[in-house]
């Protein structure tokens, strides 16, 4: 299965023109200029290796309705991983994915998920925790959202082969995870995700492939892989 160049995909974010929203989420992301100042002085904040930090950008419209499309019918808890302004847990909720829980360590936009869910009328049904990522247990989690730079996934995978049950999917946005195979992907360039499973549930690709137009599904199993195969290279 094709494999995008985290490089490549890298370029395009950065020339990629953002609107006035993604401008005004963005600016919220990264707190301002008062903000970044009054986040290096928290001891919270300084606890958080900076190799594990990632910057927040949005998730766009049709990146949310990817994710949604590789999960929705799935049974269990959904997370959603440095969940930003809580777009994928508020839509994941509203297309049945419950209980939806977010875990984003910046609090503004915890603040603003808050609002977001409150302005939808959703304030009591869904979750977004002030928690850093890598401490929160995944144990009884079942579908996971990730939307994270390539530089972290590498240790994400570890955290997810040793926390996660069987059966559980994982759905990765704008890179994918580097040694995991997946299962299906949708989309094309920053739109693209990804969907992996960890082996012992059901089959992986049958409820994934079944949404996925002809010219889109990759080629290979439908069946869940084992985490920490290698994607094949084709010769």
């Amino acid at each position: 299965m094709e494999q995008d160049d985290p490089a490549e995909a890298l370029t395009e974010l950065r020339e990629r023109r953002l609107g006035a929203l993604e401008l005004l989420q963005a600016a919220a992301g990264s707190g301002l200029a008062a903000y970044a100042v009054w986040a290096l002085l928290q001891p919270g904040f300084r606890r958080v290796a900076a190799r594990l930090q990632v910057p927040y950008v949005g998730a766009s419209a049709r990146q949310v309705e990817h994710v949604l499309s590789l999960l929705r019918g799935r049974p269990g808890k959904t997370v959603d991983l440095g969940s930003g302004d809580g777009r994928i847990v508020l839509a994941a909720h509203r297309c049945g994915l419950r209980p939806a829980v977010g875990y984003e360590l910046n609090p503004w936009l915890v603040a603003l998920a808050r609002l977001h869910a409150w302005r939808a009328g959703c304030a009591g049904s869904v979750c977004y925790h002030r928690e850093d990522l890598w401490k929160v247990s995944l144990r009884d989690c079942r579908n996971v959202s990730v939307f994270l730079a390539p530089s972290v996934l590498p240790l994400l995978e570890d955290k997810l082969r040793a926390e996660l049950p069987a059966g559980a999917r994982v759905v990765s946005g704008r890179f994918p995870l580097p040694t995991w195979q997946p299962v299906a992907m949708l989309g094309e360039g920053l739109d693209r995700v990804w969907a992996y499973e960890v082996p012992g549930g059901q089959q992986a690709g049958e409820a994934a492939s079944s949404q996925l137009p002809l010219d889109q599904a990759a080629p290979g199993p439908t069946s869940a892989s084992v985490p920490g195969t290698p994607v094949s290279q084709a010769g």
